[in-house]
């Protein structure tokens, strides 16, 4: 590119310099990277059972635009993605150009898979696409079921689970409904998956969407028997959250990922009677006034607003910090966890 995507300013430099290069080792895995371009995005994002801050950030993030990404947010950093589409795309379209971009770059790649796919389409358009594995959206379940109802099963059918499981592949889970992490039908389906599926490797999302310490409830005890289940840090940057993740399943279950593009935002999160709430750079983002999870703050409280990358990374430091985290520990996390798993599903990273 010939002019840097977004702008690096000397407090977000000395953000990295002082918290973060030295914290990270030199290679990182993203597990968790989602790919596409304008022309993909279907009309009328507003029905899709998600929220709508995320295109604030930005409305496309084809390959050049990641690459140029980690090269500003990472200096002196190599940055390996695991890629894959959105629900607000066609998935045709997005599929498609996924599998280009992760042929073109070496990069691994999950197909976004539609739960209406019988399962012999599923499998074939995997096989297809090269794709490892799948990510589906809780948006895709069918339309009849209230937003709060949806259960995993229902966008992610137990069909599709045979076909990963009898391959090996990867399942990127983003837990639906409003109690999260917490909630116990979600509960009660991941244990399921751990006991029917056996091969399957599952990554839940953003730790299960716990973005606040409310998100968490019971929900590492109750599935402290589990052995297979990982979760990716993706979008989260609660560190009481992180350290419950880490005493409770160690650090060889954990997983840098991104969300990328949304972590280009500017922002600092808080929680407020268990709801998150990102602060945000009054008029970076457009008229905010309606969304319940992003608030306006001015200088000079706007001008210490750095990336959301950055500070996913600095709570799993503050975390790992009380823990007491070894460097070998954030290097598995950041690094060795996802190449490992990537390797027994037949990914070689060079």
């Amino acid at each position: 590119m010939n002019t840097p995507l977004f702008a690096i300013t000397p407090y977000d430099q000395s953000v990295y310099e002082r918290e973060i290069r030295d914290f990270l080792p030199d290679r990182l895995w993203d597990v968790h990277v989602h790919l596409w371009k304008r022309v993909h995005l279907l009309p009328g994002r507003g029905s899709f059972r998600s929220i709508d801050w995320p295109f604030r950030v930005a409305d496309q993030n084809p390959a050049e635009h990641l690459l140029e990404t980690y090269r500003l947010l990472f200096p002196g950093k190599l940055v390996q993605p695991l890629v894959f589409g959105t629900p607000q795309a066609d998935l045709e379209a997005t599929n498609a150009y996924v599998a280009n971009v992760a042929r073109t770059h070496g990069w691994p790649a999950l197909i976004f898979s539609h739960p209406r796919w019988s399962a012999r389409e599923f499998e074939r358009r995997i096989l297809e696409g090269g794709f490892l594995g799948a990510k589906s959206y809780l948006s895709l379940a069918p339309e009849y079921l209230p937003a709060d109802e949806i259960r995993i099963f229902d966008f992610f059918p137990p069909s599709h689970l045979d076909v990963l499981n009898r391959h090996g592949w990867l399942m990127m889970l983003h837990l639906p409904r409003a109690a999260r992490l917490r909630d116990s039908v979600n509960l009660a389906q991941l244990l399921e998956i751990e006991e029917r599926y056996p091969h399957l490797t599952v990554i839940v999302a953003h730790v299960g969407r716990a973005y606040c310490p409310e998100d968490v409830g019971d929900a590492f005890e109750r599935l402290s028997t589990t052995q297979r289940l990982m979760f990716d840090i993706s979008a989260n940057t609660n560190d009481e959250v992180f350290e419950q993740a880490l005493r409770a399943i160690g650090p060889r279950r954990l997983l840098f990922g991104s969300d990328l593009p949304i972590l280009r935002m500017r922002m600092r999160r808080i929680c407020e009677k268990g709801r998150y709430v990102n602060l945000v750079p009054r008029g970076l983002y457009g008229d905010v006034t309606g969304d319940p999870h992003l608030r306006e703050v001015d200088s000079p409280e706007s001008d210490r607003l750095t990336f959301f990358m950055y500070e996913e990374i600095r709570a799993f430091r503050r975390a790992a910090e009380r823990v007491g985290l070894s460097r070998a520990d954030v290097e598995r996390v950041f690094y060795a966890n996802a190449a490992d798993r990537l390797a027994r599903l037949g990914w070689s990273d060079g």
